[in-house]
């Protein structure tokens, strides 16, 4: 029976999913992956960590669902975007750790730059608000701290990567050096309208050409994984950064229609087709994936903490023992009890872009409970998501009728609700919240003819349950109100 094989490599693990030819899931292994905070701010990973998890989940999957290599038609990618690798040419050995998305490591600089005459070329080229959020920045501190890193760079000895770009890197053996625009628009080193390289934002970020990959397709053969990895080649047909990866996993392939996907982060994006919007509500405009090559957009809006609070609240305060536990906790009170939490722990993302903001909780009283404060952090994602889609209609000009939600925290039936209380909007949840891996495999079969069309994938969604909002308006918009005062003082 033939399958797709997809590598979801995400900021904390490493995923691979097999899916038959309805695209259901049919077995899935994953791997943790390990963040270091060197400093307050910093995030590292290893980038052989992140190899080595992503290889083994994927051989562990083949292997205990007894899947021979040879039964894979393709292989498709998603990833954690903007997470910044460079790496030896002749070697493949990283000269850095991977600079993860979340890094804030080089908000002083950008801070200048955003304040500078070139802060609004960057953004009409490259759709981005000036931020330490996207790769350009991180690959500049990489090539000014790593001795001898420009002239190698300059001399191609060295090359840059997304996490896509790295893991294809690894699985041809180093044949392949490519990424996708879904991808490349998240560097800050791609004109959005032409979808190649910026002769213009490599001067600004003083970025060596050389060292960049060649952008090829989200939907169609880049390369072939060699035999040695699984026992047999596979082509790899898909390239998708996590966040377009899961909008395609909606089956989101039209204008007008969006998703917000609960992780590590929180990730609103709404497709506009082939019209390259303009964000007046400094939300970012990106690639959304293409089926046929013609350039698709999307406007979205990141939030940096959604479900890393969560694992803060379990990991660091010891307030919950798993993350699931988190839905029964909040239940168990009947409100906040007035206390509210902004979880701005490396700073605010959209659409307030502010790197000195950091974390705050409000309200606290004696009568204060853990489970008022799970509570509170379970709110701020709903509240930071009613920030995204009021910005992103604003943008659009159309008003949403309902919101697709994936990812981990969406299983949260207490999360879901509490979302469509406070955004007044219809939340529906799908039958696969693993998304971002459903997208790559879309993309995949849609390149190699496993699937046929974006209609027959379409047909393939199915709603799992359909939240509706309860609450009545005054109640909904004095709660967002009072939120909205926390996050005023944590930018103070």
């Amino acid at each position: 029976m033939p399958f797709l094989l997809s590598l979801d490599e995400g900021t904390t693990s490493a995923r691979a999913v097999l899916y038959d030819e309805r695209g259901r899931a049919v077995g899935m292994e994953s791997r943790p992956i390990t963040c270091r905070y060197p400093q307050p701010g910093w995030v590292e990973q290893d980038p052989l960590e992140i190899w080595a998890a992503q290889l083994e989940c994927a051989r562990r999957l083949l292997e205990r669902m007894r899947v021979p290599a040879a039964d894979i038609v393709a292989a498709g990618i998603a990833n954690q975007r903007e997470t910044t690798l460079v790496w030896e040419r002749a070697t493949g050995r990283p000269v850095a750790p991977a600079i993860v998305w979340q890094c804030r490591r080089t908000a002083a600089f950008c801070s200048e730059l955003a304040a500078s005459p070139a802060a609004s070329e960057i953004t009409r080229t490259t759709g981005l608000v000036v931020d330490a959020y996207f790769s350009a920045s991180k690959l500049a501190w990489i090539l000014d701290q790593v001795p001898d890193a420009r002239r190698r760079a300059r001399d191609g000895e060295l090359l840059f990567g997304t996490v896509d770009t790295w893991l294809i890197w690894k699985l041809t053996a180093g044949a392949v050096h490519v990424t996708d625009p879904t991808n490349a628009s998240r560097t800050m080193l791609m004109d959005l309208g032409t979808g190649a390289w910026s002769e213009a934002m490599l001067e600004i970020f003083g970025i060596p050409r050389a060292m960049l990959p060649e952008i090829g397709p989200s939907s169609g053969v880049v390369g072939t994984i060699a035999a040695g990895h699984f026992g047999a080649e596979i082509p790899i047909a898909g390239i998708a950064g996590d966040q377009q990866a899961a909008l395609g996993g909606q089956a989101c392939f039209r204008p007008g229609l969006s998703k917000n996907t609960y992780g590590t982060g929180c990730f609103a994006l709404l497709h506009t087709g082939g019209r390259q919007p303009v964000s007046h509500n400094r939300l970012l405009v990106t690639r959304a994936a293409s089926l046929d090559g013609r350039p698709q957009f999307a406007i979205e809006g990141a939030v940096f903490i959604a479900g890393a609070v969560i694992q803060w609240l379990r990991d660091q305060m010891g307030l919950i023992r798993t993350a699931a536990e988190s839905e029964a906790v909040a239940a168990s009170v009947a409100d906040n009890g007035g206390v509210y939490f902004v979880p701005a722990f490396v700073g605010l993302g959209a659409p307030h872009w502010d790197p000195g903001a950091r974390g705050l909780v409000t309200g606290i009283t004696r009568a204060t409970t853990r489970a008022h404060l799970v509570r509170a952090a379970l709110e701020a994602i709903a509240y930071q998501t009613r920030e995204l889609i009021e910005a992103m209609q604003q943008d659009s000009g159309e008003p949403l009728r309902e919101l697709r939600v994936d990812g981990g925290a969406a299983r949260n039936d207490f999360l879901m609700q509490l979302q469509a209380d406070i955004l007044g909007r219809p939340i529906v949840r799908p039958v696969d919240v693993e998304t971002t891996a459903l997208g790559a495999a879309y993309l995949a079969g849609l390149a190699t003819g496993f699937f046929r069309n974006a209609e027959e994938l379409e047909s393939f969604w199915r709603a799992e349950r359909r939240f509706e909002p309860r609450i009545d308006a005054p109640l909904r918009e004095r709660l967002y109100g009072e939120w909205k005062s926390a996050v005023k003082r944590c930018r103070m």
